[in-house]
C-alpha cells in the first residue's frame, strides 16, 4: 500500500489498527467492572504492568535499572495515576464515549506546550482544529448544559481535566527521554512507568478508603480486560507500528480510539444519542485531528491520544 511515493508496511498498518481498536475498549471495561474509578486504575495498571513484567523476563529483555531512572520516572506516574483517577470518574458521570472524547482534547494542549516550552509552530492548522473541535463539543453538551445534572456537568469537566494530567504525563516523559536522564527500551519503560503508578494509585485508594476487593467474576474479567487489552496488547502494538508510518497517517487511526469508544457507548449502553450529537463528535474528530497533525520531519514524535 502506497501514499505518495512512501511505501506503508502492510504489517505495521495491521497492527497500529489493533491497537488503536484495543485502546478503545479501556472505558468500557472501566464502566462494566463495577468497583471504584481509584480501585480500577489500581487494577488496570496492577494486572497490565505485571503482565508487561512476566513478558519482559521470559524474553530475557528485562534490563538492571538505576535508582535515577526510579526518580524521573515517578513524575509521569504521579501525572498519569491523576489522569486515570481524573478519567475513571469522567467514564462513571457521562459515559464511555464522551469521557475518552474529552480526554483526547490533551492534543491541543500538548501543541500549546510546544510552542510554549519548545518555540513549535502552532500555525493555522491548530486554531483551525480547536475551532472545530470546541464547536463539536457545544454541539454534543452546550446546548443541554443548564438542564443537565450537576453529576453529568463534573464528569464533563473531569474529562477536560483528564487532557490537562495526561499532557503532564506526555510531557514529563517526553523530558525524561529527551534530556537523556533514563535509556530504557519502550517496553522496559512503560511496565516501570506501569508499576509506578499502580503505587500511586493503591495509596491513593487507601487514602480514600476504597476496598481492593473485587466482588465477583465480572470485575475480575473486566480489570483483566482492561489490563491486558489496554496496558499491554494496545500499547504494544502502537509501539511497534508507530516508527514505520507516517505521523499523519497515525493521527488518522489513532482517532478509532475515541470514535470506537463512543460507538461502543452508544450499541453496549444504549447512550442516547441524537443527529445533532453525531454531528458533534464528527467536527470533534475532525478538530482534534487536525490540530495534531504536523508535517513530517526527521525524528519526529507520533501524536498520542488518551490511553
Amino acid at each position: 500500500m502506497a501514499t505518495g511515493h512512501t511505501e506503508i508496511p502492510r504489517a505495521a498498518l495491521v497492527e497500529m489498527i489493533l491497537g488503536a481498536a484495543a485502546i478503545s475498549t479501556t472505558s468500557i471495561f472501566v464502566k462494566l467492572a463495577h468497583v471504584g474509578p481509584t480501585v480500577s486504575a489500581f487494577y488496570r495498571m496492577a494486572f497490565g504492568g505485571a503482565m508487561l513484567l512476566i513478558g519482559l523476563i521470559a524474553l530475557r529483555q528485562w534490563k538492571p535499572l538505576r535508582l535515577s531512572d526510579f526518580g524521573w520516572l515517578m513524575i509521569p506516574a504521579v501525572a498519569f495515576a491523576a489522569d486515570l483517577m481524573i478519567w475513571h470518574r469522567s467514564i462513571l458521570y457521562v459515559g464511555p464515549g464522551l469521557a475518552t472524547l474529552l480526554g483526547n482534547f490533551q492534543v491541543f494542549l500538548m501543541a500549546l506546550a510546544g510552542f510554549l516550552l519548545y518555540r513549535e509552530k502552532l500555525g493555522w492548522r491548530f486554531l483551525a482544529g480547536v475551532s472545530l473541535a470546541f464547536v463539536g463539543l457545544y454541539l454534543l453538551v452546550g446546548f443541554d448544559w443548564s438542564h443537565v445534572g450537576a453529576q453529568y456537568q463534573l464528569g464533563v469537566i473531569l474529562g477536560v481535566l483528564t487532557g490537562v494530567a495526561y499532557a503532564a504525563y506526555m510531557l514529563s516523559t517526553r523530558h525524561a527521554q529527551r534530556g537523556g536522564h533514563v535509556k530504557l527500551a519502550p517496553a522496559q519503560l512503560l511496565c516501570v512507568s506501569t508499576l509506578l503508578c499502580a503505587a500511586v494509585l493503591g495509596i491513593a485508594a487507601l487514602v480514600e478508603g476504597d476496598s481492593f476487593a473485587l466482588p465477583d467474576l465480572r470485575a475480575w474479567s473486566s480489570l483483566l480486560g482492561l489490563g491486558f487489552f489496554g496496558q499491554v496488547l494496545g500499547w504494544v502494538l502502537l509501539t511497534r507500528a508507530m516508527p514505520q508510518l507516517p505521523a499523519s497517517l497515525i493521527g488518522l487511526l489513532l482517532l478509532m480510539q475515541p470514535a470506537l469508544s463512543f460507538l461502543f457507548d452508544v450499541i453496549l449502553f444504549a447512550r442516547p444519542t441524537r443527529t445533532l450529537d453525531w454531528i458533534g463528535v464528527g467536527l470533534s474528530l475532525l478538530g482534534i485531528f487536525i490540530g495534531s497533525y504536523r508535517k513530517p520531519a526527521p525524528a519526529a514524535e507520533p501524536v498520542t491520544t488518551e490511553p
